[in-house]
């Protein structure tokens, strides 16, 4: 039979996500064998290497690579068309592939990922924690989560979570070596860590609020980070102070490991937005994620959508 130029692209991006034939075997539930046999039959018909092969492992040539580029949105669209077709049986389930910020991950998912996994068992998840404003359906994401609005154009957006605050943050120690700044200015005479966000490149300046009177500081530091975990373990050992949204400091907080002060200063900040691209229907398993998120009493998300300034109901 003569073999489709189409046959083992499935098994070459896993290979190419995986970059290990037996991790990608797993994940499709075949043999190593086949599909290193699957491989070499594709570069064959090819007649080109797709793949690199070490004792390290295996990695993209530079034709493989944009191979992969190439070919990912197209599989992944074909695969969203093959969930969409099933959705009138109302089975939820298949792959929900979400690209978000940490701080989208910890302060919106990872309070409700376990009851989510528990109660879809059918629903896999692919998370991609990514700091710059990401092309989703490029990239074959089902949606993203994102600080406010920033989120891409012609994009369907639903708020998720209430509004949060920034907190000005340090550990015990460092207060204890530095003293206590008993108002935003104070913060001219501290080591304080810089954040500069990864989508603008500009460096955070730290906002007040108290009453009537609003207060934009450029703190000045040694220490300057692009992530947020590391701008919070940098507090944590005692660099310096931060300025961090609730959701990362909670636990350190109770722990003893962090201390907020100028909380009579801490300002409400927007919260996060769900978004997705503006199609007719919405595949079954982001619904159910949408929902789920919803009906969270701790989120306690609006149910409002809409599409930059077009409103609609979900």
């Amino acid at each position: 039979m003569q073999q489709s130029q189409f046959d083992g692209i499935v098994t070459f991006i896993a290979v190419a996500e995986e970059r290990s034939f037996s991790l990608a075997a797993s994940k499709l539930g075949v043999s190593p064998s086949a599909v290193s046999q699957t491989i070499r039959n594709l570069e064959r018909r090819a007649g080109v290497a797709l793949f690199s092969r070490n004792t390290r492992g295996v990695s993209l040539t530079e034709i493989g690579e944009q191979y992969f580029n190439n070919v990912l949105p197209a599989v992944r669209a074909l695969s969203a068309a093959s969930e969409e077709l099933g959705a009138s049986s109302g089975k939820v389930a298949g792959t929900l592939r979400l690209n978000m910020a940490r701080a989208g991950y910890m302060t919106i998912l990872k309070p409700v990922l376990r009851r989510f996994v528990d109660n879809y068992p059918e629903i896999s998840i692919e998370i991609c924690v990514d700091g710059s404003l990401t092309d989703i359906v490029g990239l074959g994401f089902d949606a993203g989560i994102r600080f406010g609005n920033l989120v891409q154009k012609d994009m369907v957006a639903v708020r998720v979570g209430p509004p949060i605050s920034a907190h000005v943050i340090a550990s015990p120690e460092y207060l204890a070596r530095k003293g206590v700044p008993m108002h935003p200015r104070d913060l001219v005479d501290h080591d304080c860590i810089g954040f500069r966000h990864v989508t603008s490149g500009q460096v955070e300046r730290w906002k007040f609020s108290k009453a009537e009177e609003e207060i934009e500081i450029a703190v000045n530091g040694k220490l300057l980070v692009n992530d947020s975990a590391v701008l919070v373990q940098c507090a944590v050992d005692g660099i310096g102070i931060a300025y961090m949204i609730n959701g990362y400091i909670e636990g350190l907080i109770h722990a003893g490991r962090l201390a907020r002060i100028l909380d009579d200063w801490s300002p409400s900040l927007p919260g996060f937005t769900l978004y997705y691209p503006d199609r007719r229907s919405v595949a079954p398993k982001l619904r159910a994620l949408i929902d789920f998120l919803r009906a969270d009493p701790q989120l306690n998300a609006s149910g409002q959508e809409w599409l930059f300034g077009v409103s609609r109901l979900a």
